[in-house]
């Protein structure tokens, strides 16, 4: 865990989702931590490298939809 997430509130990562759908991970991730908003982002989308303790980028292939990284906070 980085510096930053450490300073974030709630759950920070969650590896279990990967293989999951995005569309479910999303659902579970702002369950678990209400204080964050997740955003389902295509693999190889380009995204804002800003730090940011209320997002958690869920990356996912674009053809099944699928969690292919670890989402957390950032």
């Amino acid at each position: 865990m980085t510096a930053k997430r450490a300073t974030c509130k709630g759950k920070s990562s969650w590896p279990e989702l990967v293989g999951k759908l995005g569309k479910d991970a999303e659902k579970i991730i702002e369950k678990e931590n209400p204080l964050v908003n997740a955003i389902i982002v295509d693999e190889g989308s380009i995204v804002s490298f800003d730090f940011r303790c209320d997002r958690v980028w869920v990356w996912v292939c674009q053809k099944t939809n699928i969690v292919t990284r670890t989402p957390f906070i950032g």
